[in-house]
């Protein structure tokens, strides 16, 4: 009995410990702990600035004295930054635990406290790039969708948009019109960067090409003649507008998009194989994101019906992603199949400037081998020089990437996808777009990553 008490005190002391150390900031940072309001007693909220310090949340007093937040820029960050009342979002959420903790000098403290005022919260660096969220904002438009915009060798995000969106200074009535449900678009607030789950489009047949390329080491002796039409596992597919392609390569398919192409490389997968493939990039799985996102799913394997391998292989069917999640595959490729870490918090610094903590990059694992990802960025490549990428094609930079056409109901209205990366032979930056119905808006996501491009050469 006096070891297993004893045994039982060390694990208390652990799990202390364990708390402590590498708990007790995300449990602080929890929207629903009390806490937050003590420490809000004591502390005034800091700011949340961009990394080229444009600041992007502040607190503003009323004529009475009292205090509250203000976003300068209204609507451009909303979802990227969120709002810190009604549960909190964004980065008001995530780093709420250091935005309610004051790194002042000691004695500023010491006469705070024995003046009964409150001390001034750190402010919080983004990674996130003035000219870069506004250019991506701007480009947008009118339309609904989401952009996404990061470092493939560092995961930092330059850019985090999403459309339809809200000024988080009325986040008050915003959050009541919401649930009463007398707003016209329920999904304000809904972060699509990601949370929201799309088809992929024919952005997938990067990953299906890639399959077929392990199991086929003489991938480069494939041909096709494309019909602009065929049935392949008794599913009639057609190409975009019925094109004609006629005899393709592996390069020349994903270049022109080739349904019936991809189709018919879907026929003859390794659907085990495949599935493993996919949830090794993040399918099915957690993402090694911080923030709130939704789980992206791929549900083909070996013992799904062979009805769904043609569209499931071309990026229809079941499979659902995010652009955060797509942006992750594209930025995995470009750096060489390694997966960095998407963050969205630079560094950490007291209100007068000083630095407290700085957050470095971090990998989250090899996915594919070096070898992979320079194949697929030749064909990538290829996408923007001669096929459906032309849109971003241009003699300033380079750029590798695929584009997508996703089909969301049964009269063929699709969403459009831009998913790619900036100076091929040392990559800069992965943009992905996505545009929600883009038959209606007339808006492309490639004309969208083109003017995202073009902000950041210049």
């Amino acid at each position: 009995m006096t070891y297993v008490f004893a045994g039982i005190f060390v694990m208390m002391i652990l799990y202390i410990a364990k708390f402590m150390v590498f708990d007790s900031q995300s449990v602080i940072a929890n929207s629903y702990n009390a806490r937050q309001d003590k420490l809000a007693e004591h502390v005034i909220r800091g700011d949340i600035v961009t990394m080229d310090g444009e600041v992007i949340a502040t607190n503003q007093y009323g004529a009475d004295g009292s205090e509250y937040r203000y976003y300068p820029h209204g609507s451009m960050f909303a979802h990227a930054v969120g709002y810190s009342t009604n549960g909190k979002a964004g980065v008001e959420l995530t780093a709420n635990y250091y935005l309610l903790t004051s790194n002042a000098n000691i004695f500023e403290r010491t006469t705070n406290a024995l003046q009964e005022k409150k001390n001034m919260g750190d402010t919080i660096v983004t990674t996130l790039d003035y000219n870069l969220q506004s250019t991506a904002y701007n480009a947008l438009g009118y339309g609904k969708g989401a952009v996404l915009v990061l470092e493939p060798d560092t995961g930092r995000i330059l850019a985090m948009v999403s459309k339809p969106d809200f000024d988080p200074n009325s986040i008050d009535s915003i959050w009541k019109s919401v649930t009463e449900g007398t707003v016209n678009d329920d999904t304000i607030l809904l972060n699509r960067a990601t949370q929201g789950l799309y088809p992929p489009g024919s952005t997938f047949k990067t990953l299906t090409a890639l399959e077929f390329m392990r199991e086929n080491p003489d991938w480069e002796a494939y041909q096709y003649t494309c019909e602009g039409e065929g049935v392949f596992n008794n599913i009639g597919m057609h190409c975009y507008n019925n094109t004609v392609h006629g005899t393709v390569d592996l390069p020349d398919s994903l270049a022109y998009s080739c349904n019936t192409s991809f189709s018919n490389i879907g026929t003859d997968l390794n659907l085990d194989r495949f599935h493993t493939l996919c949830e090794d990039f993040g399918f099915n799985g957690a993402l090694p994101y911080g923030g709130n996102y939704n789980k992206s799913s791929f549900v083909l394997d070996g013992t799904a019906d062979k009805s769904q391998i043609p569209q499931t292989v071309i990026g229809q069917g079941k499979t659902q992603i995010t652009p955060l999640h797509n942006a992750l595959i594209m930025a995995t490729i470009a750096n060489g199949g390694v997966m960095m870490k998407p963050y969205l918090v630079d560094e950490i610094r007291n209100y007068e400037g000083v630095r407290v903590k700085h957050f470095t990059p971090s990998a989250a694992g090899r996915v594919i081998s070096a070898s992979e990802a320079q194949e697929l960025t030749t064909l990538l490549k290829g996408v923007v020089d001669y096929g459906t990428g032309s849109a971003v094609n241009t003699d300033a930079y380079t750029v590798a990437g695929k584009t997508g056409t996703a089909e969301y109901d049964e009269e063929g209205n699709s969403h459009s996808w831009f998913v790619g990366f900036s100076n091929v032979e040392n990559p800069d930056i992965v943009v992905c777009v996505v545009i929600e119905e883009a038959d209606y808006s007339g808006i492309r996501a490639a004309s969208v990553a083109r003017q995202i491009f073009d902000a950041y050469y210049r």
